[in-house]
């Protein structure tokens, strides 16, 4: 082996190898002739389970979507110049959603930079802010100094995407030519005797003794309380907030991402309706609270924002474990760094026992449930209407499964119509950045970790990341798409662009009309298009049998939807002014 060769090779095996010895056992690729020495190193490791896609952006929100489910960083290739800059949608989504990345992009040496060589853009913190670390790595070399150099760093990149809040680091490699490293059977002969593992521990946040007692005494003395709960990662905080909203009197207001709608944690203090319930006027005037403990990533409901912000002024604690300000509303009044579940556990030791159920909890409940026996009246809707579509298909998830939902329209129905149970769904969506790319391609990085997994997703959205269909093709990865396909965008017809009919089709509706079962043929998956309840079934039935991707097409009307939607809404309204009649119900 000559030296330079033997520079590369282990140069790059000793960086992968403290990847590894750091907790990475996953990396997604894609091809290029720059990052050869990684891709072959990544693909030659016996530790490193590695995915290919050939689209950067693609490959990237695949990355997402299986960090997001194990937990664990995923390392991330491509080769130099504009493939590195398609990576960015799915960078700005992991850093918001406090997902772990390890992005290695490869690059020119310094030499071949801002003199015009191709495939050469400048790389150096190419992501600016939306990444927590970047380095720019030395070229490769075998001096020892150097190879320590590259395991600590390796070491370091999984520390820092890990550190809570989690997120993504960047490392960019310059690399000379040639660019083949000796890398068959390399890592049975590796030497790393010398160079030991770096062990990587992190400490919770937990807030002092007497900070816990003085916020016990505050909450023990304000009756009206709410524990409003968002998407959270805290392990086993779905348990202990229910034990503290028990031991309060208050009831958790749960978003569909927060876990506590499925699974084996079910009580009548989690309140699934309030999106629709909150709309009503004299809910919203009435209910009036005195404090607010508030967990996770703000709620998808902008019904549950607006009755918050207009009560602005009360108590409002917002408890993060990544020390993060969660406040897009602006009404904290405490901001509390300490692990979720950890914070629930002290407190709640700290707090009296209740004699009984306070008549503020039992109006939360009475009206939750008023609500939800409307809501679920749409299960005797025999027209297939977005909103009997979805909550018929969540009827018919199985258990145990996973559910992948699309912005827009469908986390609001999955919010609407998901209610609480005992069954095993997981439900994950993209809610750092809120976008409509990437979708398909997370899911499927989803489901190459946990199956069975659905994805519901609107049709601008599917057509968006049509090209992350080949990734199931790729990496043998089974997984259904429901595409609801109300040909455009849904949500901009419940906004004020909507009652501007002149131009709102062009730029808002945006019909597309395309037909998915090409799309199906085009990528080898299974295909159903649906326009009734036993197509559904049928369509469901052969989903569940396929080996790899199937494709359900549902088209539904836009203009239909929202009718439905508001009327569905208003009946909840009529109930909730018949419940909360006369001046003492909230006294």
């Amino acid at each position: 082996m000559n030296n330079s060769r033997q520079d590369l090779t282990l140069y790059n095996a000793h960086f992968i190898d403290g990847l590894v010895k750091a907790g990475v056992e996953s990396a997604v690729i894609s091809p290029g002739s720059r990052s050869t020495p990684m891709a072959l190193l990544l693909t030659e490791h016996p530790d490193i389970k590695e995915y290919i896609q050939i689209d950067e952006r693609s490959a990237a929100f695949f990355a997402l979507g299986l960090a997001k489910v194990s937990g664990k960083p995923t390392a991330l290739l491509c080769t130099s110049g504009t493939a590195a800059a398609n990576y960015l949608p799915a960078i700005t989504e992991a850093n918001n959603a406090r997902i772990p990345l390890i992005v290695l992009t490869s690059d020119r040496p310094h030499e071949l930079r801002e003199v015009g060589a191709p495939q050469t853009i400048d790389q150096n913190r190419l992501y600016g802010t939306h990444v927590k670390w970047f380095a720019e790595m030395a070229l490769p070399d075998a001096e020892e100094s150097i190879l320590r150099y590259v395991r600590t760093t390796a070491a370091k990149a999984v520390y820092t995407a890990k550190q809570s809040p989690a997120g993504p680091v960047h490392l960019n490699f310059p690399f000379r030519e040639p660019l083949l490293p000796e890398y068959d059977g390399l890592f049975e002969r590796l030497e790393t005797d010398r160079f030991p593992a770096i062990h990587l521990n992190e400490g919770m946040r937990v807030l002092p003794q007497c900070e816990i007692e003085e916020l016990a005494a505050l909450l023990q003395g304000k009756e009206k309380g709410l524990i409003v709960c968002g998407e959270q990662q805290s392990e086993g905080f779905e348990e202990v907030v229910v034990e503290l909203a028990e031991k309060l009197g208050y009831p958790i207001l749960a978003d569909p991402l927060s876990g506590l709608r499925s699974g084996a944690v079910y009580s009548d203090l989690i309140i699934d309706s309030y999106d629709a319930f909150l709309r009503n006027d004299r809910v919203k005037q009435e209910a009036v609270f005195d404090v607010v403990l508030r967990f996770g990533a703000m709620p998808v409901s902008k019904a549950l924002t607006q009755f918050l912000c207009r009560h602005a002024g009360k108590v409002h604690c917002v408890v993060d474990g990544g020390g993060g300000w969660r406040d897009p509303i602006g009404v904290a009044t405490h901001m509390l760094a300490a692990d979720e579940s950890a914070f629930c556990r002290l407190l709640t030791s700290c707090l009296k026992e209740r004699e009984d159920t306070s008549l503020w909890m039992r109006n939360w409940i009475r009206i939750n449930q008023g609500a939800k026996a409307k809501m679920e009246s749409i299960g005797e809707d025999q027209e297939l209407d977005e909103g009997t579509l979805f909550y018929e298909i969540l009827q018919r998830l199985p258990d145990p499964s996973a559910l992948f939902v699309g912005n827009s329209m469908p986390i609001r129905d999955l919010d609407s119509f998901f209610f609480a149970n005992h069954r095993r769904v997981r439900l994950l969506a993209n809610r750092g950045a809120n976008g409509i790319d990437g979708l398909v391609s997370s899911a499927l990085g989803a489901a190459a970790v946990t199956s069975p997994l659905y994805l519901i997703i609107g049709d601008l959205s599917f057509f968006h990341d049509l090209n992350g269909l080949l990734a199931a093709k790729l990496n043998g990865i089974k997984m259904t798409v429901i595409v609801i396909n109300n040909n455009g965008g849904g949500i901009f017809s419940y906004l004020p662009q909507a009652a501007e009919p002149k131009h709102f089709e062009r730029l808002f509706g945006t019909p597309a009309d395309l037909d998915f079962s090409y799309a199906a043929q085009l990528y080898g998956a299974g295909y159903e298009k649906v326009s009734d309840l036993s197509s559904l079934d049928t369509a469901m039935a052969k989903a569940e049998r396929a080996d790899g991707l199937f494709i359900i097409e549902a088209v539904t009307d836009r203009v239909k939807n929202v009718i439905a939607h508001r009327e569905l809404w208003e009946k909840v309204s009529q109930e909730m002014n018949k419940l909360t009649a006369g001046d003492d119900f909230w006294k």
